[in-house]
């Protein structure tokens, strides 16, 4: 599941500017499924992320945690790759602007206070410069408060998530401890499956009606937000922060009959490939944003479709080219993540092994 949704969270950060924002209403359907793409169905990544994160942390029980070999280990697996990304990004962006290139697409540490460059290094009060690595931030408080939120689901899940859901759906609420306030109910979620041992094999029945519902509510959720956008009414607003979290499950049934597919089985080795992708997608969109504007070409769906042409194939042969060049820099740089064989099921009818669950 990892692939698929960083593979969509790229929709969600295709640059654009005000002249060509789908709001306006220039290219008509193609503007549509750019809202339906980027401001509803990709939402759920982050969130569905986040679950799978709490659930793996948790699965083995409240008896196999280590705090502090989790720190430890997630510091290199998920803080360091944050720092090094994000600051390989912050020196690139001091190149640029100081060779005259990329004013006006990135922000301008020659010009922020010691305040600004702190956000912009470490995302302390905002989203870094390398903006989606802000969940890589997220994370990393979330297992820091891995105990705490652990212990809140064991003896009061039902308040806990309760109070969880309402912080992270209701518009405007600030929680300064995350940026993004639905990674602490999603992840608390997943740590409330991991420490019950739920059978995340149990709905996989249900998976085309499930299919169905998410694509059925993002296309409603896509329809409203089109209407009424760029400055969405609180209620809009309820609307995609609550499908964002409950899509999720809509997105986890998806991937039981993927999974069976010869492209589910090739995507669930892609093993570092998607963590790749997330930390060097944006960097990426925004070069040939400035790029883009530089050729003074107009017609916005062509820069749409060739990034994602471009982008794609480049961050694939990048992602190898590193691993077999530089072994360990390409582990520091993903964290240490190793490819995972996927197993297949016996036969059709039977359930999903445990690893195969695992991995979506």
């Amino acid at each position: 599941m990892r692939i698929v949704l960083i593979s969509g969270i790229v929709f969600v950060h295709i640059p654009f500017s005000d002249q060509t924002s789908p709001f306006v209403g220039t290219y008509g359907a193609f503007d549509w499924l750019r809202v339906f793409l980027a401001e509803a169905l990709f939402r759920v990544g982050v969130p569905c992320l986040s679950a799978i994160s709490g659930y793996l942390l948790f699965r083995g029980g409240l008896e196999n945690f280590s705090y502090l070999k989790t720190v430890r280990t997630k510091s290199k697996t998920v803080l360091l790759p944050f720092l090094l990304w994000n600051g390989l990004f912050f020196l690139a962006i001091l190149v640029a602007l100081g060779v005259g290139l990329g004013d006006g697409y990135v922000p301008n540490p020659w010009q922020a206070s010691a305040r600004e460059l702190m956000t912009q290094l470490f995302a302390v009060e905002d989203f870094p410069v390398n903006v989606p690595l802000y969940f890589l931030r997220d994370l990393f408080v979330c297992i820091l408060l891995s105990p705490l939120l652990a212990w809140l689901i064991r003896h009061a899940p039902l308040l806990t998530l309760s109070v969880l859901l309402v912080v992270a759906v209701v518009p405007e609420a600030s929680l300064y401890v995350v940026l993004k306030r639905s990674i602490l109910f999603s992840f608390s979620l997943g740590i409330y499956i991991g420490l019950n041992k739920i059978d995340l094999k149990a709905l996989d029945r249900f998976a085309t009606l499930g299919a169905v519902l998410l694509l059925a509510s993002c296309a409603a959720l896509a329809t409203v937000i089109y209407m009424t956008g760029p400055s969405l009414p609180d209620w809009v607003q309820f609307l995609r922060n609550t499908l964002a979290i409950f899509g999720a499950l809509g997105f986890w049934l998806l991937s039981a009959p993927l999974i069976e597919t010869s492209i589910g089985q090739r995507l669930s080795k892609t093993g570092s490939l998607s963590f790749w992708i997330f930390c060097g997608h944006y960097p990426l969109l925004i070069f040939m944003w400035i790029v883009w504007g530089k050729a003074g070409v107009s017609f916005y769906p062509a820069f749409f479709l060739l990034s994602l042409a471009v982008l794609f194939p480049f961050l694939a042969f990048s992602n190898n080219l590193c691993r077999k060049i530089a072994p360990r820099l390409y582990a520091v740089m993903t964290g240490a993540r190793a490819k995972k064989p996927y197993e297949k099921p016996v036969s059709a009818g039977a359930a999903p092994s445990k690893l195969a669950t695992q991995q979506r």
